[in-house]
């Protein structure tokens, strides 16, 4: 019976996220994870292992929705002052953020986390501003190498909580260095290979297909490259994105193909993931102050250091533009998740400070929106 409870409520918040998303203006992912924690409040939903287990492929499939939307062509495109000056913005964040760190003596792991970045929301931010818009467009090529560092770094500190500091997390390294190495050498080969012979990706992914060859493909690609990062003990969702950047690079002709992709992902396999997250969050806790601070320092040590990272862009953007550019990285939810799940997981973060990262994503949504929503308020008066 409880069963059948689990998947009625699933249901019913897969159905109206949605709708108060729309109402409230905030993310999906937020109000999913704040219903999920509601639900879990009143015994709707509990730990079920179908339930974790479509939440973990949800986290998967959302590692490979995100590597199809980085684009490895802008980097050739783009001119190299602006690629120099990226690293350097990348180079500031991880600086800042360590003295933030260091001062309030928090857990180093936070040095992985606080300077995350995703692009996942920053995509969301295309429905309302536009792909003309130069500091949103800045903010994805940026925030594409943040994420892709940041993605290494999830590789390699996953293997460290995993392993500790010894013989196998050196063996993971240097899988995960040889991985890499053999993605550019594949990536280079089926360029010149697709280059050649560019009739053969109308074979692997034809125009019109009614077998759904591309889907097919896109998902035997998808599963191969997390079978791989299991063999290898590496992260899996590493694996996941490298899969997403894989299809999105050779298979461009495909257009519809991300479309059609992500309605799947995103209308179902995502949003469980997102519940989970919320399942795992006790709302008693936020009766504890030390809890609502804790989570209200991590969230403005990450907004203030991109802030402060934000101003090496400061000949390219005028001053409102650099601090729409900074709240625009300062939402990385999945990541920010992720990461702390691994890590409590692997117990290098107690309870306290795993909510505190859940609690303090939210809290990041929520402002970096309403913020975002007036600062373009004011310049477009």
């Amino acid at each position: 019976m409880h069963d059948i409870v689990i998947i009625i409520t699933i249901s019913v918040i897969l159905s109206t996220s949605p709708f108060f998303s729309k109402y409230f203006h905030i993310p999906t992912p937020a109000i999913e994870i704040i219903f999920g924690s509601i639900a879990t409040f009143f015994g709707f939903l509990s730990d079920h292992h179908l339930f974790k287990l479509l939440a973990e492929i949800g986290f998967f499939y959302l590692m490979f929705m995100a590597g199809m939307e980085v684009d490895l062509r802008i980097f050739t495109n783009k001119k190299s002052s602006i690629i120099k000056e990226g690293f350097l913005y990348l180079i500031f964040l991880y600086i800042t953020s360590f003295i933030g760190i260091y001062y309030f003596d928090l857990n180093k792991i936070l040095i992985i986390l606080l300077p995350m970045l995703s692009v996942g929301l920053i995509l969301t931010l295309y429905k309302d501003y536009g792909k003309n818009t130069k500091w949103l467009n800045l903010s994805m090529v940026i925030g594409t190498m943040g994420e892709l560092t940041s993605i290494i770094l999830l590789t390699l500190a996953g293997a460290s909580l995993e392993f500790g500091v010894g013989i196998k997390l050196y063996e993971a390294i240097l899988y995960l260095i040889l991985f890499l190495i053999s993605m550019v050498v594949l990536f280079r080969l089926l360029k010149i290979l697709f280059w050649w012979y560019p009739e053969l990706k109308t074979f692997l992914m034809p125009h019109l297909d009614k077998e759904e060859k591309d889907i097919r493909l896109s998902m035997a690609i998808f599963f191969v490259l997390i079978a791989l990062m299991l063999y290898l003990h590496l992260e899996v969702a590493f694996g996941a994105f490298v899969a997403g950047i894989f299809i999105n690079t050779f298979f461009e002709h495909k257009r519809e193909l991300p479309e059609k992709l992500s309605s799947f992902g995103f209308g179902l396999l995502v949003p469980i993931f997102f519940i989970y997250i919320g399942s795992t969050f006790e709302l008693k806790s936020l009766i504890s102050e030390e809890l609502v601070l804790n989570a209200l320092l991590i969230a403005s040590l990450m907004i203030g250091s991109r802030v402060i990272a934000s101003f090496v862009f400061i000949n390219m953007l005028s001053v409102r533009e650099v601090f729409l550019f900074a709240l625009s990285h300062s939402m990385p939810l999945t990541l920010l998740i992720a990461v702390a799940t691994i890590a409590h997981n692997s117990q290098s973060i107690d309870y306290f400070t795993y909510l505190s990262f859940v609690l303090a994503s939210i809290f990041e949504v929520i402002f970096v929106m309403i913020s975002i929503k007036v600062i373009s308020a004011k310049t477009n008066n």
